[in-house]
């Protein structure tokens, strides 16, 4: 199916660093072609010290909309217009819209995970969440399922940049959701072992064992871990991470951040489009 640019394709894409192995230019282009949209998608390696440039430059070019992926998330937030309510609560965009030069931050990974939760299989609202990372991904995670009727999540985090944040969030889950939510410091090993014990999921939303540092594990012992345990990770590079290899060989149904990229990148698609992405062809043909 050749794609045709004309004087009035409009353009999207993604901004992070590094970009080079996303799939979202695939996904997002199959999608533009097989709805006959005169779209593309492009990714481009910009990094926080450049995105200012970057974000002036696209909203110069009138492009329709971009993605962001890390280190990005929350520098974007300073520089949008305007945030959706979403995207104001997890201090963190990655998807922006352009209307007429007014730039909107969305945030839809927290979208895409419970997306991702239900098509693995699992219903957790009304249960309890382990959640672990306290940056954009893991955060996205946290206000979603909060909002979504997760009836508990504990948040592991280092006491990092994002600890004071972290903290605002947790208060803010707790005086305006359902949620009872509560912030632990990573390492704590039995607090972590006490939290998972009665826990229906348990979500890395870190970095840790992202390629290219795939023999990085977050959880200490797989001792923590029991086989009704659901067990996922943000990360779909490497498609299996130790964390989940270890969750696999406890007996734990185990899945990956692959359709979390799936689901967060359909409802951007939505956004900009006003279209539902083709969301089965592009998993058979992206995902499989």
């Amino acid at each position: 199916m050749e794609k045709q640019i004309t004087g009035h394709t409009r353009l999207t894409g993604l901004l992070g660093s590094p970009v080079a192995h996303s799939i979202s230019p695939m996904m997002h282009n199959e999608s533009f072609a097989r709805l006959g949209l005169d779209y593309v998608y492009l990714a481009f390696d910009v990094g926080c010290e450049d995105l200012k440039t970057a974000v002036e430059g696209l909203r110069v070019l009138n492009v329709r909309g971009f993605n962001l992926t890390m280190p990005d998330k929350n520098r974007m937030c300073e520089l949008a217009d305007r945030l959706s309510p979403a995207a104001q609560m997890i201090g963190a965009v990655n998807t922006i819209v352009n209307d007429d030069g007014v730039l909107t931050g969305h945030n839809t990974d927290g979208v895409g995970y419970m997306c991702a939760v239900r098509d693995a299989g699992h219903d957790i609202i009304g249960k309890k969440m382990t959640l672990l990372g306290a940056g954009g991904a893991a955060t996205a995670v946290c206000v979603q399922a909060a909002l979504d009727g997760v009836a508990q999540i504990d948040l592991f985090s280092i006491k990092d940049q994002f600890w004071s944040r972290a903290q605002n969030l947790i208060d803010k889950l707790n005086a305006q959701t359902s949620c009872r939510a509560s912030l632990y410091e990573l390492p704590d090993d039995r607090m972590l072992k006490n939290s998972i014990s009665d826990s229906a999921i348990l979500t890395n939303g870190t970095s840790v064992g992202m390629s290219p540092h795939a023999d990085g594990c977050i959880i200490p012992d797989s001792g923590m871990l029991r086989p009704d345990l659901i067990v996922s990770d943000v990360i779909y590079n490497p498609r299996e991470t130790r964390l989940l290899q270890m969750a696999r060989d406890r007996g734990c149904q185990v899945f990956n951040g692959l359709y979390m990229l799936l689901y967060q990148g359909a409802e951007a698609f939505r956004i900009w489009t006003g279209q539902d992405m083709p969301v089965s062809v592009i998993k058979e043909k992206y995902f499989s």
